[in-house]
């Protein structure tokens, strides 16, 4: 076995290094394309975002359960409610009272968010503000 070191006189020389020009163009590209974009994406309005907690719920014998179902019926206190003209004027007496009582909505989760927005325009126009909801802790807490 033999291996020529320099060029032979008379033959062309073969280049066995990788030409490495045409990916540093396409790097470039994209390093100028990200360095473009990136700003604009991350761009948005900046807001103070609601930090998560998890309170147990402290049930009083004043407070309101306004429970929904997933088919829409809303129940005060487990009792059925015929509909939201009734709801509001029952909500009424309880806005008046000092002070005013809490009221905790439990929906069911597959219930639709339209049933919800009905009960929350209710209370809104009975002129109840302690509206709160309650929910289930994720699995896996701890807690």
């Amino acid at each position: 076995m033999s291996m020529n070191v320099g060029p032979s006189e008379g033959e062309d020389e073969v280049v066995s290094a990788i030409n490495t020009t045409p990916l540093v163009d396409v790097m470039l590209v994209l390093l100028i394309i990200f360095l473009i974009t990136i700003p604009v994406v991350t761009h948005t309005v900046p807001v103070a975002l609601p930090k998560d907690r998890n309170q147990p719920t402290q049930t009083k014998p004043e407070n309101v359960i306004l429970s929904i179902n997933k088919d829409g019926d809303t129940f005060w206190n487990q009792k059925l409610v015929p509909d939201t003209t009734a709801l509001v004027n029952m909500l009424k007496k309880e806005a008046v009272k000092e002070p005013q009582p809490e009221v905790h909505i439990r929906a069911d989760q597959d219930g639709r968010y339209e049933f919800v927005g009905r009960v929350v325009v209710a209370l809104q126009r009975a002129g109840i503000y302690k509206i709160a909801f309650i929910t289930e802790p994720p699995p896996g807490n701890g807690s």
